[in-house]
């Protein structure tokens, strides 16, 4: 398993929070809760090789 730890902003509350991603698999679609405000994100990338080529964090519509 290659993992990198990514930040990005909670599209909830505003704060920036970290996530380990696993980028040995190409491709990731997961929900997963902020570690502050609690809210679900859905949590959307894509890698190759060694390299995150794009990463989408959106908050769920309810």
């Amino acid at each position: 398993m290659l993992t990198l730890e990514y930040y990005f902003t909670c599209p909830y509350c505003g704060e920036q929070i970290s996530m380990l991603l696993d980028i040995s698999v190409p491709h990731q679609d997961y929900i997963e809760d902020c570690e502050v405000c609690c809210n679900p994100i859905r949590i959307r990338y894509d890698s190759e090789g060694e390299n995150l080529t794009s990463f989408i964090a959106e908050s769920i519509e309810q």
